[in-house]
Order: C-alpha cells, then sequence, then structure tokens
C-alpha cells in the first residue's frame, strides 16, 4: 500500500496498518532549500523544490501544495503584507467602509494572482509523486475569506447586518468551490477547508453565518469526487461538535482540542479526523525525544481507524527538521514507536522562573497583554491585535499593547504566568478576559474603560 493509498484510506475513515503521516509544510519548505517565504510562494518551481525535499526527509503520506490562506483575498484586491518567515497577512479589506461592494470583486481563474504559480507546482508534484503522495488543496474558508474581505467589522454585522454577512459567507463559499474545482482538476486528492477565524465566534453564530457556507462546499467536493477536511487551528472547543455535524469527511484541528473528545465525536458522526501534534512547544522548541514521546502519546489516544498525524497549523519555518524525522520514524516503524514508549521519562517542565510579568498596579496606563501563535502568520491572532489596536486608539485613556508569540520561549512563559490556556486571548492588566474570541470594538474599549477607572477607584482609596 502506497502512502497515498494509506492516507485516502484514513480520510475515508477506515483502519489503516499504521497511522497517515501529513505535516503541514508551508513556508517551512522554503527553509529547506535555503528560501525565503516571500520567494519561495511565488515560485513553482521552489514550491516543487521545497516540497519534494520535505518528500525526502519526512517520508510523508500527504502534502499540501501551499499553506497561504491569502490566495484569494489577493485576487480579490486585498493588498498583501510579504515577510520571509511567514505567510503573507492581508492589509487591507475591499468591503470596509462601504466603498466597494461584492458584485465589483474581480472573479476566480486560473490565470489570476499566484494561482498559475501554485496549479503549475502541483501539476509537477502530481506527475512525478501523485502515486506516492495525496496533495492537499487547501482554500481559505468562507468565513476567514469573508473577515479577509470586510475587516473586523464583520462582527459587528454580525448583530447589526446579519444578512450581509450571510450574503457575504455564501459569496465565499463560491469562490471557494471555484478554488476547490481548480484544486481537483490539477491533481489535488483532498481539498481541505481552512477556516481559523471560526475559532473566534460563538456556537450560535458558527450556527448562523458558517454551517450553511462549509456545508455548500463539502457537498460540491463531494458530488465532484473529492474528499475534503475541515481544518481549523484555535481553541474551537465550543464549537467542536457543530464542526463535525458539517457534511465534511474529516475534521483537523490543533493542540487546543482534546484528540480523546475529537476521536468521540468523530465517530459519532461517521468523520475521519486528524491532529494535533504541539507546533511551537514541541516541533519549534522542543528535542528529538519530545516529539517523539508526542506522536506516540497522540497515535494511542486515537487508534487505527480514520486517523492522520498531523501537527495543528502551518509548521513555523524555523522548525528542525531532526523533530519532523522523529515524528516520521514514529508513524513508520512499529519497533521505534514501542522503545519510545518504553523508554519516555518523565517531562520536565519549564518553570519560566526567568520571564517576569509587568507590575500592572505601578502603572498608571492600562496594559493589554494579547498572547498568539505569531499575528504575522495566525489569521485569528493578526484580527485580534487588530482589534486591540483599534480599541486603545478609541479608549480615553492610554493603552500599552504587548503582544507575546508562543513561537519564542519568552512569549510561552508570558503564556504560563498570566494562567492563559487558549490562544490567542487577550488580558488586561494582567487578567484574562476575551479567551479564544475577538470581541466588536465597541465592547473591547468599554473593557479597557472599567479597568482604567477600577485603577482610579484604587488609587484613590489607597
Amino acid at each position: 500500500m502506497t502512502g497515498k493509498e494509506l492516507l485516502l484510506r484514513a480520510v475515508r475513515g477506515e483502519a489503516t496498518p499504521r497511522p497517515a503521516w501529513l505535516p503541514f509544510v508551508g513556508c517551512h519548505g522554503g527553509k529547506l532549500i535555503g528560501k525565503g517565504a516571500a520567494e519561495f510562494l511565488r515560485s513553482a518551481d521552489l514550491l516543487v523544490d521545497g516540497l519534494k525535499k520535505a518528500y525526502e526527509l519526512y517520508r510523508p503520506d500527504g502534502l499540501p501544495v501551499t499553506f497561504d490562506l491569502q490566495l484569494e483575498a489577493e485576487i480579490l484586491g486585498c493588498a498583501l503584507h510579504w515577510a520571509d518567515e511567514v505567510p503573507p497577512s492581508v492589509i487591507t479589506h475591499p468591503l470596509a467602509h462601504g466603498k466597494t461592494s461584492i458584485e465589483d470583486l474581480p472573479r476566480i481563474d486560473r490565470t489570476k494572482g499566484r494561482l498559475p504559480v501554485v496549479m503549475s507546482a502541483l501539476e509537477t508534484l502530481d506527475r512525478d509523486l501523485g502515486d506516492e503522495v495525496a496533495f492537499y488543496g487547501l482554500v481559505c474558508g468562507p468565513f476567514t475569506l469573508a473577515l479577509h474581505l470586510r475587516g473586523n467589522d464583520i462582527f459587528l454585522d454580525m448583530f447589526d447586518r446579519p444578512d450581509d454577512v450571510k450574503k457575504l459567507v455564501d459569496y465565499c463559499a463560491d469562490v471557494a468551490i471555484q478554488m476547490a474545482s481548480l484544486y481537483l482538476s490539477h491533481g489535488a486528492a483532498v481539498i481541505a477547508v481552512v477556516d481559523p477565524m471560526t475559532s473566534q465566534i460563538s456556537l450560535e453564530h458558527f450556527e448562523t453565518f458558517v454551517t450553511e457556507g462549509v456545508n455548500k462546499v463539502f457537498d460540491w467536493i463531494r458530488d465532484n469526487g473529492g474528499l475534503s477536511s475541515l481544518f481549523v487551528c484555535g481553541d474551537v472547543t465550543r464549537n467542536l461538535e457543530v464542526m463535525c455535524r458539517t457534511h465534511a469527511d474529516n475534521i483537523s484541528v490543533d493542540e487546543q482540542i482534546s484528540m480523546d473528545d475529537l476521536r468521540r465525536l468523530c465517530s459519532e458522526n461517521d468523520k475521519s479526523f486528524g491532529g494535533n501534534i504541539k507546533l511551537t512547544s514541541v516541533l519549534l522548541l522542543g528535542d528529538e525525544d519530545d516529539s517523539r514521546r508526542e506522536a506516540v502519546e497522540i497515535i494511542d489516544k486515537s487508534g487505527p481507524r480514520g486517523f492522520i498525524l498531523a501537527p495543528g497549523c502551518d509548521l513555523p519555518y524555523h522548525t528542525p527538521e531532526k523533530n519532523l524525522q522523529a515524528v516520521a520514524e514514529m508513524v513508520h516503524d512499529e519497533y521505534q514507536r514501542e522503545v519510545a514508549r518504553a523508554s519516555a521519562g518523565e517531562f520536565k517542565e519549564d518553570t519560566f522562573e526567568d520571564v517576569q510579568v509587568p507590575p500592572y498596579r505601578d502603572h498608571k496606563e492600562v496594559i493589554v497583554d494579547v498572547i498568539t501563535l505569531d499575528s504575522t502568520s495566525c489569521a485569528p491572532c493578526q484580527y485580534m491585535m487588530e482589534a486591540v489596536e483599534r480599541a486603545a486608539r478609541d479608549a480615553f485613556v492610554k493603552v500599552y499593547i504587548n503582544e507575546h508569540r508562543i513561537k519564542a520561549r519568552a512569549g510561552l512563559g508570558m503564556m504560563k504566568k498570566l494562567g492563559v490556556k487558549n490562544l490567542p486571548t487577550i488580558c488586561i492588566d494582567g487578567e484574562i478576559v476575551f479567551a479564544s474570541i475577538i470581541p466588536d470594538i465597541k465592547t473591547l474599549v468599554k473593557a479597557i474603560e472599567a479597568r482604567a477607572i477600577q485603577k482610579n477607584i484604587t488609587a484613590l482609596a489607597e
């Protein structure tokens, strides 16, 4: 059985002789061949070289042809900011401020934006490796694309203009179908609808604004002979059950989700499932033993049926190759899994004694700490940071904003010291206020101003 055949069996919910292995190699593929993200994501030849190198090193059963949720947004008029170690980020929103309507947006086709680059790379990869590897086409989920187009105002729109939001999400579902059609026709075996912004909304809003749109996409994929996955990074605990009731074949999550819960819900809804290797504390900042231990624990929890081992999101650019090779070893070698189980020692947790939180009481200003994966590469983190920055401008008090990115040890330390369990999270003067949900601007301004008033009252009392 080839790796591709094994992975497709897993997506269909069938038993497999070993775990299927899907490293989400995005910009990390550029690192493997000594190229920055901006150059790597704009060249078909470099995409091919990077993914072939990943195939050689990591022995995957599946690979994404690219991991860039801004492909569609760029074509539709969003300006992008480029960097060397992360995918581009959206910096303008064509539907903001009512200057443009949906009818004015460009159409999606193979000739637009960077799609010629991606489709050319996929054709080559499918020709050279398609018998061995199941290539994934990653499309930007309808709600995330709607937010790219509208900006943070969409959170107010859900209360004030719900019909407009439904119309926009339906439009974005049609865009996802167009993208899925292109990927399937050029060799993709699985279409993953990646919709990270759905981790930032309530269950009610998911059912109202998301379910119908994603089901429209999944039904189209199934009717056209494809397999599908709903892939949401972020803490989707409150929406996990409704995600598992969508029409996707597979549900994939990140480290913030219990694999026991995911396995149970997917079994109840006849879904396969995937995840959820820790992206930063293990793969990026850990070592080979950490990676082996993590992989074996997840494999043992997940069982032999309908399971795909994967990181929780796009691999960080500087992820050490040896850590991913250690995971691959656990996937391919049952004997080495037994060795890892037998030799697994107690994990020595970092206490971060050198990481200090600010003396919040000593500051007249309000200090807002935002714990993120990385706002330059994670859409929920980016839009949470944008909301905080806008609220700080609107509030009547001076606000200091600190982003703590857990891609660095110091960020992990602040996460631990502040007691944060979910990403992204807003803390105001050291207190968790909004965990894995982006508030509308008015609500956030009120929270900041309320804290300022409380500080003033406390200061007067003392």
